[in-house]
Order: structure tokens, then sequence, then C-alpha cells
């Protein structure tokens, strides 16, 4: 597996994404990664890794800018990065859609094959991506906040996986029926697979916190990888 950091821009904002992919004589499909609210850090890239695994160029993107970080357990911080793009939604689409702009440039990737998929924070990028209306063939939104921007939505081409725990505190029940009102609505190929038994951040091993939501579970991260290969694979014609 070939791992390099990769600069790329959005506008004057200097970003920092990081490639995993194996080498081959043709390019491949490609996968977006798009970390939780602590910014590009282990997790992303370790998932991007996965997705390397899986037979895909996987990019973990950066949506706050080269060197700027949260914490594990920093709230404070982590909401303060966050909150800019959860309140601007025509910035985080902007924002996200320069990575797909860089990613499509690269040599190991071929164009017309690109998915995204994004955790915590990240699922609600991935899902305005999707809202958008930009040309992915999928998106899979993974522990992920479903309620929308107040931005005007485009025609919704990619197809969408949304994997949620039922107790997850962030995301509750009636707003998951809202989403997928949203989805029926709007004409989408969509699904959602929802963990019982199962809160915030379950495929994150660090994420220990029940007070706040943020619980680790084992089985339900098992789940949710074979659903994102089986999801990925029928996108990319690979099942």
């Amino acid at each position: 597996m070939i791992t390099k950091t990769v600069d790329y821009q959005d506008g004057n904002t200097q970003l920092e994404g990081y490639l995993a992919y194996h080498e081959t004589d043709t390019s491949q499909p490609a996968v977006l990664v798009a970390h939780d609210w602590s910014g590009r850090r282990e997790f992303a890239c370790r998932a991007v890794e996965k997705v390397a695994g899986m037979g895909y160029v996987g990019f973990a993107l950066d949506m706050y800018g080269k060197g700027i970080f949260g914490a594990d357990g920093d709230t404070e911080r982590n909401g303060a990065l966050m909150s800019p793009f959860a309140a601007d939604r025509a910035l985080l689409r902007r924002r996200i859609t320069a990575a797909l702009h860089a990613v499509r440039q690269l040599p190991q990737v071929d164009p017309a094959q690109v998915a995204a998929m994004g955790y915590c924070f990240g699922g609600m990028c991935v899902l305005e991506l999707a809202r958008s209306g930009a040309d992915v063939r999928g998106v899979i939104s993974i522990h992920g906040i479903f309620a929308p921007g107040q931005v005007r939505n485009e025609k919704i081409t990619a197809k969408i996986l949304c994997l949620h725990g039922h107790d997850d505190p962030m995301v509750p029940p009636e707003q998951v029926l809202a989403f997928e009102t949203e989805m029926t609505n709007a004409g989408v190929d969509w699904q959602v697979h929802v963990y019982g038994g199962t809160m915030h951040a379950f495929t994150n091993p660090k994420a220990n916190n029940p007070g706040f939501g943020t619980v680790y579970k084992e089985i339900a991260a098992t789940r949710a990888y074979q659903s994102i290969a089986n999801f990925l694979g029928e996108i990319f014609n690979r099942s």
C-alpha cells in the first residue's frame, strides 16, 4: 500500500489530504473520506487505508485547513471548528467540492467513478455533497448528522447509504424520519441501516463517553463495514 499527503486548495485556503492506494496498471475508483469534527486525524487516515484494502483509491479530505486539528474529547475546540460549516452549508459544500475536484485530478483515479463516505460531522458533509447535485456514484453517512441546512438542494443523483445507531442522541428518530421523507420526496435511491442499542461514533474505538452519547460498539462497526463494502461493490459494479 502506498500512502502520502496531497496538498490542494479551496480558494485561498490551503488543505492537506491523505491518499492511500495499491499500485495498478489502470486507474481505479476513488472514495473520499470526510473526517469527524476533530479533523483529518489518525481515525480518518486509517479509514482511508481500509478503503484501499478494498481495492479502491482512498482520499481523506480536509475540511478545516492544513495543520488545523481538534483533539479527542475536546468538545469546545472541536465544536468551534465544525460550527461554521454546520451553520453555513454553502461553505461546507464548496469545501468538500474542492476535495472532489482534487481527487479527480489524481492519476491513480478514474474520475468517472468517485464516491464519498464520512463519519459524524463527515456524514453531514457527504450528505451535503449529494444534496449539492455532485456527480458522484454514491455517498455513505456513518453515524452522521441528517438535518439539512438552509441552502437549496439540487437534483440528487448519488445513491445514499446511512449507517445509524438507534440510540444516537444527536440524531433522534424524528430526524431519521424527516431525512427518509426528504430522500423519498427527492426520488433518491436511499438506504438507512439502524443498529439497535447503539450510540453515536460507534465505529471509533476511542469513543467511550456515554454521557455525551459517543460509545464504540464492535458488532455494529463490523456490520457497518460489511455494508460499506457491499455498497461500494454495487455502485462500482464490483459486486
